[in-house]
């Protein structure tokens, strides 16, 4: 049998043709899968009835030029039944004029000035997490301890498969319907106790945010709150994850910015293009569009794969080559357009602080285990991450 006719007949047998998210072999590595889909079939329909996109254009144009949101052209949010769980009110279930006014009150608690007041505390938590794992040669990069991370890092995990409840089944939606039941609790307390003594933290940040009169309700406070919690913990933990395994994996690249620790900066965009956390990002069109010569219907629902479009050759130069001096880097690891990652520039900065003083503080940095154990997480966010090392 011929590779080619192999492929055919994998294709045959496999209507995902090698991509189907919940695969733990996808998982593992989406990317062969994801270029031999850009190759053959870069707009194509799933068995579950989304269409994908796996080209750096098509997907830029779903999320900057076609007339699309994330609900329905009758407001509908795609696979939830509100009138069960209640108004989704976290603003990446918004389309405007909703998801313009809670986007505009919380990115108060955004601007650049905020998140560089954020700086030192970002810098004195890594280096507290340092200081308690130099003594013994070994971490996990995943689960240094911080304040309530026991509570709420599997609340944030299965919350996250409540973005996907039309590909789900059944339990993995009662377990997210569940996590999201007990992070209102916590966040319920939370929020009361920090009305009684506001702090410069992003929670106190999002209390405050008024604008012209308007500020967010209870119910939408608490809802922004798990969203930005799931959102902004859940893909940093991937991020720097990804990012300290993919250079350990590449030792040369390693210590090129050990050497110039200046490269921080376009490490960690590298880390973000080479093997960011999100696979995909999902729209619903408001308007028929054609890609690639097929027409997709009004409120079909598109998958713009961020993984794939971030190795398109006709934009990244040997694209599954992890080099941190690459420029230009426009990947679209933060998606794009009106949901544009609102805590991108905090991202940026938690992962330049983190990874840049792991390789700074410790030498001979290597895996402990060449297999990733994954995390119960929508996202590719790796659950433990052995690892040893040298104070230096």
């Amino acid at each position: 049998m011929t590779a080619e006719s192999a492929t055919l007949r994998s294709d045959a047998d496999d209507p995902w043709r090698g991509s189907n998210p919940l695969d733990p072999a996808f998982r593992d590595d989406p990317y062969p899968s994801l270029r031999r889909l850009r190759e053959v079939d870069p707009v194509n329909l799933t068995p579950i009835g989304f269409w994908r996109l796996t080209r750096y254009a098509d997907v830029m144009r779903l999320l900057y030029d076609v007339p699309a949101g994330t609900r329905t052209t009758d407001g509908v949010l795609p696979g939830v039944d509100e009138s069960l769980s209640g108004q989704r009110q976290f603003m990446l279930q918004q389309d405007p004029p909703a998801h313009t006014r809670l986007r505009r009150l919380v990115s108060r608690a955004f601007t650049p000035r905020a998140i560089a007041a954020m700086r030192p505390s970002i810098q004195r938590i890594v280096d507290q997490c340092l200081d308690r794992v130099a003594p013994r040669g070994e971490m996990d990069v995943i689960a240094v301890p911080v304040t309530d991370r026991d509570r709420f890092t599997l609340w944030t995990a299965q919350a996250t498969f409540g973005l996907a409840a039309g590909v789900l089944p059944p339990e993995m939606l009662a377990q997210a319907a569940a996590a999201g039941m007990a992070l209102a609790a916590y966040f319920q307390e939370l929020i009361a106790a920090r009305r009684t003594r506001l702090g410069d933290d992003l929670l106190s940040a999002l209390i405050r945010a008024e604008e012209e009169g308007d500020r967010l309700s209870p119910s939408e406070l608490i809802s922004q709150a798990i969203g930005l919690l799931i959102a902004g913990f859940e893909t940093t933990i991937g991020l720097i994850g990804n990012g300290v395994r993919a250079l350990v994996e590449h030792p040369e690249e390693l210590a090129k910015l050990r050497a110039r620790p200046e490269l921080i900066a376009s490490a960690v965009e590298e880390c973000l293009r080479y093997d960011g956390p999100i696979i995909l990002t999902a729209r619903v069109l408001h308007a028929d569009a054609e890609f690639g010569g097929k027409t997709i219907p009004r409120d079909a629902k598109v998958w713009g794969m961020l993984a794939a479009a971030n190795r398109d050759p006709a934009v990244f130069r040997a694209p599954d080559t992890f080099d941190i001096e690459r420029q230009p880097n426009e990947h679209l690891a933060f998606g794009g357009g009106a949901h544009f990652c609102l805590g991108a520039h905090l991202a940026r900065l938690e992962g330049q602080i983190a990874i840049g003083s792991l390789v700074e503080r410790f030498g001979d940095l290597a895996l402990l285990s060449p297999a990733v154990e994954w995390g119960p997480s929508l996202f590719r966010v790796p659950g433990r991450l052995p690892l040893r090392f040298r104070a230096r």
